[in-house]
């Protein structure tokens, strides 16, 4: 019986290359302003449009400002790289969410909101994050430019085929621990390449109960372990979330549509080249300590004693030493957003924790919605007034400080704690030190002003 994996990848080959690639089929192509303009002007020089325009959305997330978006951007590379993917969007007839626009934000976000990502799926974006669209039960992954070039020209693409792995983490996840902090520990235990080569199939109890947004949280963070893609299983979960969204399908589709995501799962005898099992008791809220996701350790742990010369030098730029604590080191940032962690269940999550409590004085906070929906619900839930009662303003959708693409840059030398998905040399500005953490322990962070265990608060 073939894995899930299979029965996705198998149903959209086109053609097998002899001793070569094969040509995919794609179901979705999602374009943003940073990796999309050579794939354009590849277009135009060969006289090409686009083969199925219907199939490609488009928005800005990675250089748009987070506040004062009615107004032009400053930035002239930002606002050259926002404009040129508006005008090519209009010349070659794609849909374009633009800044301001009600349907516009992180890309990642959007997809799943809007019912556009489904179970069964192929889809990619030039974005390594777009496994998190895997969370629907999708094949999906981040390719580079001329590869979009190459999906806008013929709905399909040269991939050699990955081998499948499953990670299954069972039990019970404890108090103040989430998705991000299992993505965490596996990145831990498997290291920043133990994926590679790999597309990860996640399962068992935590992947059961996770929510959908749990589960897009950890499946975000696949790329970061050096998997291809990974995604889970679609189940009742799924279609709850999915039905009555925009692009799901409708009536007498729909029940079709269930019907056959039904059939997506792997069979009890499938093989997979490698299958891990976890277990959730082993798992506690979790920090990054050095220059990649997979330095990192428990909140309450100490820091490594020793390493290679990659940790000797994480430590130099962190300002850590060997075998030390960091519960309560200080902290200058806090951020709590991007595609990895600004839906709205993060921002109840951050909440719940600073409900009733107020902004520590040396911490410069930067709460970021991954979409307008998602500004929309925190206003309806109330959150905004939870937040601003606790001294913390909310921003304009976008990217922000996940990378220093924006405005939102981490100044040097200062220590962000960060929901975003990377913490390389720089990622949030130059010279910025970046810990990885949920938005409970972002939350915990910002009011106590040190790194500080968020079920203190629970």
């Amino acid at each position: 019986m073939n894995t899930l994996f299979d029965k996705i990848w198998d149903k959209h080959v086109v053609q097998q290359v002899e001793d070569g690639p094969t040509q995919l089929y794609i179901d979705r192509l999602y374009c943003h302003e940073v990796t999309s303009p050579q794939a354009f002007d590849g277009l135009r020089e060969r006289g090409l449009k686009c083969f199925r325009p219907q199939q490609i959305y488009c928005m800005p997330d990675h250089n748009t400002p987070t506040h004062d978006q009615d107004k032009p951007i400053a930035d002239p590379v930002s606002k050259k790289q926002v404009d040129t993917l508006a005008k090519n969007a209009a010349e070659f007839g794609l849909t374009h969410y633009g800044m301001m626009d009600k349907n516009n934000g992180i890309i990642h976000v959007v997809g799943p909101e809007k019912g556009l990502s489904l179970p069964g799926m192929t889809i990619v974006c030039g974005d390594s994050h777009t496994s998190t669209h895997g969370a629907m039960g999708a094949v999906a992954f981040g390719i580079g430019t001329s590869e979009v070039e190459m999906v806008m020209a013929s709905q399909c693409i040269l991939q050699q085929k990955p081998k499948s792995m499953r990670i299954s983490i069972n039990g019970q996840l404890k108090k103040g621990v989430t998705a991000k902090d299992v993505a965490l520990y596996l990145m831990a235990q498997l290291t920043t390449s133990g994926a590679t080569g790999y597309f990860v199939e996640y399962a068992g109890d935590v992947v059961r109960d996770l929510s959908m947004e749990g589960r897009l949280t950890l499946c975000n963070l696949s790329i970061e372990m050096g998997a291809r893609g990974g995604f889970i299983a679609p189940d009742e979960k799924t279609f709850d979330y999915l039905k009555g969204r925009e692009f799901a399908p409708k009536g007498e589709a729909w029940d079709q549509a269930v019907a056959y995501w039904k059939t997506l799962r792997s069979g009890d005898d499938a093989v997979f080249d490698k299958d891990l099992i976890f277990s959730a008791e082993d798992i506690e809220p979790r920090i990054t300590y050095g220059t990649n996701p997979g330095m990192g350790i428990g909140i309450t742990e100490s820091l490594p004693t020793a390493g290679d010369a990659n940790f000797d030098k994480a430590l130099r730029y962190m300002g850590f030493k060997p075998g030390q604590k960091l519960l309560g080191t200080k902290v200058d940032y806090v951020f709590l957003g991007a595609c990895t962690n600004g839906r709205i269940e993060d921002f109840r999550a951050f909440a719940s924790i600073v409900k009733g409590r107020q902004k520590a004085d040396n911490v410069i906070a930067w709460l970021v919605p991954g979409s307008w929906a998602v500004d929309q619900q925190i206003r309806e839930e109330g959150l905004d007034q939870v937040l601003q009662a606790a001294g913390f303003e909310i921003r304009q959708p976008g990217c922000s400080a996940c990378l220093a693409m924006n405005d939102d840059k981490i100044p040097a030398g200062k220590l962000s704690v960060s929901t975003s998905n990377r913490n390389f040399e720089g990622r949030q500005g130059p010279g910025a030190r970046t810990i990885l953490a949920s938005p409970l322990v972002a939350a915990a962070a910002a009011v106590t002003g040190v790194i500080t265990d968020p079920r203190d608060f629970i």
